[in-house]
């Protein structure tokens, strides 16, 4: 029997069928302005991972590992993480299935989330939802109809192009060896070419950038932006939902698969509104909720339905987002007095007996500099957690210290370097408890000490 699996619910695929462009004759140059606006801000995920999939694929269906940790000198990506090591691949579904195989990792906590085009996450397998031993599963494009071998899941996919971002616990530069083999393991062969009884295709090592092309695409023009758009919709279908606006964009002669060759007198308003839609991106800043002291988390994350703003605000801060069951990122710019963080001064985050992040898997907490950085510091940490021997004191509480110089003694197995000026932390919840998950648990304020 085929299994199927579906990890995370996604919205059905929109029926296209070639459709000849819309007259436009009686839209107004303030109505194609509006929904051009409206329609960047729709389209915006989509053409943003296309060109990050140019960017960053060497070739379709394979996967790109990366080798170690980044460090101080690293400036590809903002917030970069010192708990996994990112296996990446872009998969072409148009033809056939892809057979994702991964090794039994031993119990050793991994997740491979899975992206359509437009930025959800439709399918998440690892430990959390499928376990840790041997498996193979066959994500299937949008339109394929066959029968796979019985010895796979089967996941669907709502478009042709997926991102899959995969992380595998990584526990210090000591363990780069281990996780390279788990790394080793994971492969990709389209469904014609697989074959259990051989090796599939394997990855290869990368200093590999994941910096999404953001000003690229903010820099197209109105026209070029919806010709873009149009062009990616045939193969990557907008959902059910999405017919209101698809119907919007048809006003204007935006349609799946067709040429957009709008008249003259509208290309100005059509750019004019794709720009002004562009500039708010920009400006917007990530919708944030109290996750307890000086602590903010971005709440429903990987998933946007027809939050197209939303979902087009994460995809320019924070493109590739996890599912908040997969894991949970607090962000404290402030100390418990409400004053920003600045390594002029000292801090202690205490987690009393039994208060330590509650997670199903690891948790651990970065230092960045003012520009989401790690800071350069002479012990190499730029992260500290419950993979650390961390000091607990006579009553049971653990503190971290968070300060420019070493605090002196056996403080220093729990010290977090802090840059001499402006930083901010980021609490990483892996596999989060459901306490976490419904904002019961009441993560310690930072408090300056000195």
């Amino acid at each position: 029997m085929i299994r199927s699996i579906v990890l995370a619910g996604a919205l059905g695929a929109l029926a296209l069928t070639p459709t000849p462009a819309p007259r436009q004759e009686h839209v107004t140059p303030d109505e194609a302005r509006a929904v051009a606006e409206e329609g960047y801000t729709f389209g915006f995920p989509l053409v943003l991972m296309d060109a990050t999939r140019r960017r960053m694929s060497r070739a379709p269906n394979q996967f790109q590992h990366f080798a170690r940790f980044p460090d101080a000198s690293f400036t590809d990506v903002v917030s970069p993480n010192a708990d996994t090591l990112y296996s990446l691949a872009w998969l072409d579904l148009k033809e056939e299935p892809v057979v994702l195989s991964v090794p039994d990792t031993d119990d050793r906590y991994y997740l491979l989330p899975m992206l359509d085009a437009w930025t959800n996450v439709f399918a998440s397998p690892g430990k959390r939802t499928t376990g840790t031993q041997r498996a193979s599963f066959a994500v299937c494009g949008p339109n394929w109809k066959g029968s796979l071998p019985g010895t796979v899941w089967e996941i669907r996919a709502p478009t042709n192009m997926v991102w899959v971002i995969g992380r595998t616990q990584t526990n210090g530069p000591a363990d780069f060896p281990a996780v390279h083999k788990i790394q080793d393991g994971f492969g990709l062969s389209p469904l014609s070419r697989w074959d259990k009884s051989q090796r599939l295709q394997a990855g290869t090592p990368v200093e590999a950038s994941m910096a999404p092309p953001v000003s690229e695409v903010a820099s197209l023009d109105g026209v070029t932006f919806f010709k873009e758009l149009a062009a990616l919709m045939p193969d990557n279908p907008p959902s059910a939902a999405d017919g209101p606006i698809m119907s919007r964009l048809a006003m204007i002669g935006v349609a799946p698969g067709q040429p957009f060759d709008p008249p003259v007198r509208l290309v100005e308003a059509i750019n004019a509104g794709a720009l002004a839609a562009a500039q708010r991106l920009a400006a917007a800043a990530p919708e944030r909720v109290a996750a307890g002291g000086n602590w903010w988390v971005d709440p429903g994350l990987g998933t946007y339905g027809i939050d197209y703003q939303r979902r087009a605000m994460v995809a320019v801060y924070g493109l590739g987002a996890n599912l908040p069951e997969d894991a949970l990122y607090p962000n404290a710019r402030t100390d418990a007095d409400g004053q920003p963080l600045d390594g002029q001064h000292s801090y202690v985050m205490r987690f009393e007996q039994g208060q330590l992040p509650p997670v199903n898997a690891f948790w651990s907490l970065t230092l960045y500099d003012e520009r989401q950085r790690f800071v350069d510091n002479p012990i190499g940490r730029y992260a500290i957690g419950d993979r650390d021997q961390l000091e607990s004191r006579s009553d049971g509480s653990i503190e971290i210290y968070i300060q420019n110089q070493p605090p002196g003694g056996s403080k220093e197995r729990n010290w977090l370097p802090a840059p001499q000026g402006p930083f901010n932390l980021v609490l990483r919840l892996y596999w989060p408890k459901d306490e976490a998950l419904q904002n019961r648990y009441q993560i310690p304020p930072v408090k300056r000490v000195d």
